[in-house]
């Protein structure tokens, strides 16, 4: 069952552009080689680590979200943990929050359209209904009245 996961590493200061993009190919490789995909990868650059990690004060973050099994994601960790250029790595498996996300929606949704309908009203909201005006633009804001001092 393919899973979304998202993987964040950080590499080591001495580690130039080129090894980061390769530690990246050599992931994409596990994730091929194991049948899943890589829907985004997003290097953030090197930036200051919020403590020291051994001697090291910054490193350079790299974020990727990959769809896969759990036997993928412990061959990356596994590949990860024996990295001498990887400082910290952590994966988190973001589709159920996604679906818990998703179900809190829906209830919001029904319980909004059944009050909506015990009020007499159309379940949805129409268009210049509610908070905002017509275009969904925020109400004129009246002008302050100030007091003039002699």
């Amino acid at each position: 069952m393919d899973r979304k996961y998202e993987l964040v590493y950080i590499v080591s200061p001495e580690g130039n552009e080129d090894q980061v993009a390769d530690l990246h190919t050599q992931i994409e490789t596990i994730v091929q080689d194991l049948d899943g995909k890589i829907d985004k990868t997003e290097n953030l650059g090197r930036r200051k680590l919020a403590y020291e990690i051994g001697p090291h004060k910054e490193g350079t973050y790299v974020i990727e979200t990959i769809f896969g099994s759990g036997e993928l994601l412990k061959e990356i960790e596994r590949r990860l943990k024996v990295n001498d250029l990887v400082i910290r790595y952590l994966a988190v498996r973001i589709d159920e929050e996604e679906l818990v996300i998703g179900r809190a929606r829906e209830n919001r949704l029904a319980t909004s359209r059944r009050r909506r309908t015990a009020r007499g009203l159309s379940p949805d909201r129409q268009p210049g209904e509610g908070q905002h005006g017509e275009n969904g633009e925020s109400p004129p804001e009246k002008p302050v009245e100030t007091e003039e001092r002699s």
